[in-house]
């Protein structure tokens, strides 16, 4: 089109590049519109608002704001597009403020917005858990500028389920109705979903046959979460029951069908289940993804099956799917209970060639498993890389090494760690304490165990059953029988007994 004579109007060059930007090749788009500049055509409007939405998606909201700066220059006015697609650019980098103050000033200038400009804002808003100032702004826009609409309305809704305010989700939800406002079928989605994960199964259950009663028809989303809730629950009996129906009603299990299928198989441990599903979702037409694999390698996994777990990790590269941090997590954790520690460390150093650096869990995992098996020098070794890789250790990593460290005879150790967690300002929580309390009676230091007890109560972490068990215990065992029974009496009087 370039070298054709005469050449063709800007509208046909904008075919191409609208068409690229649907199939999200956007740097391809940005790339063809710089040589239709290079060769001195010029591009319209619709080039500039093609090049804007191109930069947003990228995340490059300077350049989209140059290419704004543009339209102006070139004496075209801006529209509701572009000033939605900006608003969503932003939103999309996560900076919902600056979306919010470039919306005061567009409105100030004399601009005009609909509802899509606003469900954006909304959208961002509840992306960032900022629920509440969505709410405020749908109350601001009701009777000012525009009309609130079902996809607002169902964003909050969401967020509110999302966040278990279930209540209050319900009271939109009835607000929508009173307003003759008709919720759609991701309207009940988000509150199916709202109920399911409160275990509301019965109330679920009814919002779904009142959808139908209003003739929505569910789609594969709402099947999807009943299946979820159902098989949360050990119910897979029931979770395949609601399978059969979805397919009597036309509608195909997916992907996520399969695997939250699979996933219930292994809660209640029928391993041969979940295997059977996993193989017949090609010869059903639907191909397995990362998740789905995940699920098989971490139930396989937990089983004792690590060796099928390593056939699948295998079978994911040769099929050229790219494992992540969850699918290393569940192997590395499945071979360090196997006491095949050797192999983790290939698949750590594979995890960092591959951009993928272990996270705090992959690392829990092992420093678990070196604990355990008595290697504490590799143990505190590994311990001071995660924190000089900048990952930061949470309590659960802490009471590995300080539980290790204990057992294995190294109490001073643990001590300087515990110590160290105390003066850092470290939130201890109830296990910390069992387990360094457990570690000063287990060496018969039973004055520094009973000051630990004052002090975990002086710092706000009450102490439970363990926690007396423990000291009542290893006094029973040295004889100390008037102090464990003094003890016993403070604990039914607790009523931890």
């Amino acid at each position: 089109m370039l070298i054709m004579r005469p050449t063709p109007p800007i509208i046909e060059f904008n075919k191409i590049l609208g068409s690229l930007v649907k199939m999200e090749h956007f740097p391809t788009a940005i790339s063809l519109s710089k040589r239709l500049e290079f060769k001195g055509i010029t591009p319209s409007f619709v080039t500039l608002n093609i090049l804007i939405n191109c930069y947003c998606h990228m995340c490059q909201m300077t350049l989209a704001f140059s290419v704004f700066g543009s339209i102006f220059k070139k004496g075209y006015h801006p529209d509701t597009i572009t000033l939605n697609t900006l608003m969503k650019g932003l939103c999309l980098k996560g900076e919902v403020k600056k979306a919010l103050n470039f919306h005061d000033k567009v409105v100030a200038q004399g601009f005009h917005l609909n509802q899509v400009s606003y469900g954006i804002l909304i959208n961002g808003l509840c992306k960032i858990g900022e629920t509440r100032a969505a709410m405020q702004l749908l109350r601001k826009i009701d009777g000012q500028v525009i009309r609130p609409n079902v996809v607002m309305y169902s964003t909050i809704i969401d967020s509110l389920c999302k966040d278990k305010l279930l209540t209050d989700a319900f009271d939109l939800y009835s607000e929508m109705v009173v307003k003759r406002i008709s919720p759609n079928v991701v309207t009940y989605n988000t509150l199916i979903y709202g109920f399911c994960i409160l275990g509301q199964l019965k109330e679920a259950i009814a919002l779904f046959n009142e959808m139908q009663l209003k003739n929505i028809n569910p789609n594969a989303r709402t099947y999807n979460i009943f299946v979820d809730a159902l098989c949360k629950e050990g119910k897979v009996k029931e979770a395949k029951n609601v399978v059969a129906v979805m397919i009597k009603e036309g509608i195909e299990p997916d992907v996520v069908t399969y695997s939250t299928l699979m996933d219930g198989y292994f809660l209640v441990n029928e391993v041969n289940n979940a295997k059977y599903v996993f193989n017949a979702m090609v010869p059903m037409g639907v191909t397995p993804n990362v998740q789905s694999y995940n699920i098989m390698v971490s139930g396989l996994c937990k089983s004792g099956m690590v060796n099928e777990a390593m056939n699948l990790f295998k079978e994911m590269h040769c099929k050229n799917m790219i494992p992540d941090t969850v699918t290393y997590s569940s192997l590395i954790d499945g071979l360090c209970k196997s006491g095949r520690i050797s192999f983790v460390w290939d698949l750590i150093d594979e995890m960092h060639d591959r951009g993928q650096p272990p996270d705090i869990i992959t690392y829990s995992s092992l420093l678990h498993s070196l604990c355990k098996n008595h290697h504490l020098d590799k143990a505190i070794a590994l311990f001071t890389r995660i924190r000089n890789d900048g990952i930061l250790p949470n309590m659960y990593t802490y009471n590995i090494l300080i539980d290790g460290l204990c057992k294995g005879g190294r109490l001073e150790n643990a001590q300087e760690v515990f110590q160290d967690l105390l003066i850092k300002g470290y939130l201890l929580d109830v296990r910390t304490y069992n387990v360094m309390i457990n570690g000063l009676c287990k060496a018969g230091l039973f004055d520094e165990a009973l000051a630990l007890l004052t002090k975990m109560e002086d710092n706000g972490c009450m102490p439970d059953a363990v926690t007396f068990e423990v000291i009542i215990c290893a006094f029973f065992q040295k004889d100390e029988n008037d102090k464990a029974e003094k003890l016993l009496r403070e604990m039914i009087a607790r009523g931890l007994l």
